[in-house]
């Protein structure tokens, strides 16, 4: 079995951060996404990984290489327009050849292990494996229509109610799927829909069956999704130091350290995870923030916040809260009169004062 990971979406609900990063690689408890993802595939014992991959496909592949640190290898699938999870497997095709393969969304984070939905695909000799989870307003996603272990029918954001199960970014598919895509067309939105490739499956005869997510599952496409997406890996996370604590400061919880961090005068509340060449001093680091790469924060209170690298944030006197911080960042108290506040802000940015 190969594996398929579509990392070609343009994070539009993201932007600002995302018209510099690609949305997969932003991080998690100081991993990026994809990598999260990659760990979960390479777990279940496929080492053989296509990467599909858009305009941020250059941010991916120098960030991701070749596999070599997991010990697997990667090709790079590009895919020049954004038409559809339909048309990214057939841009897939030459690499997927004639295999099974296991797809997964680059913004989808899950922390069951993806065994069980293999098996289950294996087991039941289907031509199709879902991962389904249960919510409460599915009208905004893919359903999911089921009877015993098998599912009968997929439906786009129902109108009425059609089942409570919503279609998650993980399939299983065996090559039956590409006669199923050549027979489908073009949505009103002009994309190849995979659901409705998977429908085509259904009416001529394919098996599809699913499995439930076990745990936690989480989108990861908006602010508010990859904040606790956050949250509950610094959950799971264990409290290491690469360095000692030191300099007169307080540690309570789950702490994870890079090296050559410096932290004094401060009070450290975990989970928390702070990457190398990190630098604190007279702050408080509150509950599930990560904190990236040679950030600097100085006089300041911050929790459940997510700080890319090399940002400095210095003299905000105000609590910093569900906060999502790019690379390269300068937030600073001006420190003169009249008292003010000065912005230099992307396009599509939020400020909350």
């Amino acid at each position: 079995m190969k594996a398929l990971i579509l990392s070609g979406g343009s994070g539009t609900r993201l932007r600002p951060l995302t018209y510099t990063n690609a949305k997969q690689l932003l991080p998690l408890a100081n991993k990026p996404i994809l990598f999260h993802i990659i760990e979960k595939i390479v777990k279940a014992g496929i080492n053989d990984i296509g990467i599909i991959v858009g305009d941020t496909r250059e941010e991916v592949i120098k960030t991701v290489e070749n596999g070599n640190r997991w010990g697997i290898n990667i090709s790079y699938l590009h895919q020049p327009a954004p038409l559809g999870l339909a048309h990214a497997v057939k841009t897939a095709a030459n690499f997927l050849l004639e295999d099974d393969f296991l797809m997964v969304l680059g913004d989808n984070v899950f922390n069951m292990e993806l065994n069980t939905l293999i098996n289950k695909f294996y087991a039941n000799n289907a031509n199709s494996a879902l991962l389904l989870h249960k919510v409460e307003n599915p009208s905004q996603y893919g359903v999911a229509a089921v009877e015993d272990t098998r599912i009968t029918k997929l439906v786009e954001k129902p109108k009425e109610f059609v089942s409570d199960l919503i279609i998650t970014g993980v399939y299983i598919f065996d090559k039956s799927i590409f006669t199923a895509i050549d027979n489908i067309k073009p949505s009103p939105r002009g994309e190849l829909e995979i659901t409705d490739a998977i429908q085509k499956q259904l009416e001529t005869g394919g098996k599809v069956t699913y499995e439930l997510i076990q745990g936690w599952w989480k989108d990861t496409g908006k602010l508010e999704d990859i904040l606790e997406a956050n949250r509950l890996m610094l959950d799971e996370m264990d409290g290491k130091f690469k360095t000692l604590p030191q300099f007169n400061s307080v540690f309570t919880g789950k702490t994870q350290l890079g090296a050559n961090v410096v932290i004094e005068n401060s009070n450290i509340t975990g989970p928390v995870a702070i990457a190398d060449d990190t630098t604190i001093r007279n702050s408080y680091i509150g509950p599930y923030t990560s904190v990236g790469k040679a950030v600097t924060v100085n006089d300041c209170e911050i929790d459940n916040c997510i700080i890319l690298e090399n940002t400095k944030i210095d003299g905000i006197h105000n609590r910093i809260s569900g906060s999502l911080i790019g690379r390269n960042v300068q937030i600073k108290e001006l420190r003169k009169r009249p008292l003010s506040h000065t912005f230099l802000v992307g396009d599509n940015s939020k400020i909350y004062l």
